[in-house]
């Protein structure tokens, strides 16, 4: 008898998703794993769900958990094992990856870069979200992190993503009629800060506008392997324990 293939879309809906959070870095966060988690938590109660309706579970653990989503920290993308985690969790749910080496080699705070990851699973966990905008020949992703990445706010004394806000992709919206990112910097629909960018399709093709001509030279000398955000419009791979397993012992 053959076997249907499952189809990824919504995700726990009607629930709220737990999302396990583990740590195979080797290397120090810079911060407290447990402090770090209690400030993602709330972050995602003050600010996220209010906005995004959106809430969460975080929990600590130490690998990921049955029929709960993912955020798993490690060293780099050539850490072993580290590409054996793929797009999705072994029960197929949303999977989120810190890179703490490549975070730090950046000059970025971790923090940063796991709440920015958090909010944009949240708000697109299929990674295949995406609306019209002020280009009518132009499709601009759901990345809500993406367009004010450079700013950051404390939250329980932890400096968590700015992040943008429903009415940022409502394009009728005029200049200044709503706030558009948390930290009310952005003053119109689908603008993009001097240290942001989107991701766009446009011309049958995935790319990127940056909001400064810095923004897109740092953005090139990125290492991008590994980041949710470079599997849009790509077929979700499902992890494998056995995989990633093998690989680690590869080493």
């Amino acid at each position: 008898m053959k076997t249907a293939k499952p189809t990824f879309s919504a995700f726990n809906q009607g629930q709220v998703p737990t999302i396990a959070c583990f740590n195979k870095a080797t290397v120090a966060l810079g911060v407290n794993f447990d402090a770090l988690i209690a400030a993602m938590q709330a972050y995602v109660n003050q600010y996220i769900a209010p906005m995004w309706g959106t809430p969460a579970k975080l929990i600590k653990t130490t690998d990921f958990m049955k029929n709960a989503w993912a955020m798993v920290f490690l060293d780099n993308a050539d850490q072993p094992g580290a590409l054996a985690y793929h797009d999705l969790t072994p029960g197929g749910l949303p999977l989120s990856k810190v890179f703490v080496k490549t975070t730090l080699a950046d000059g970025e705070l971790v923090s940063v870069s796991a709440s920015h990851e958090l909010v944009e699973m949240l708000v697109d966990p299929a990674i295949n979200m995406m609306t019209t905008g002020p280009d009518a020949k132009t499709m601009y992703a759901y990345e809500s992190a993406d367009p004010v990445e450079a700013l950051s706010f404390d939250v329980k004394g932890i400096a968590m993503s700015d992040f943008v806000y429903p009415a940022y992709f409502e394009v009728f919206r005029k200049t200044g009629s709503a706030q558009f990112d948390h930290l009310n910097k952005v003053k119109r629909p689908f603008q993009i800060l001097s240290g942001g960018y989107q991701i766009i399709f446009k011309s049958g093709k995935w790319t990127q506008v940056f909001g400064s001509a810095s923004k897109k030279k740092s953005f090139a000398r990125e290492d991008r392997r590994g980041h949710r955000s470079q599997t849009r419009g790509k077929n979700l791979k499902l992890s494998s324990n056995k995989e990633i397993a093998r690989a680690e012992r590869r080493g």
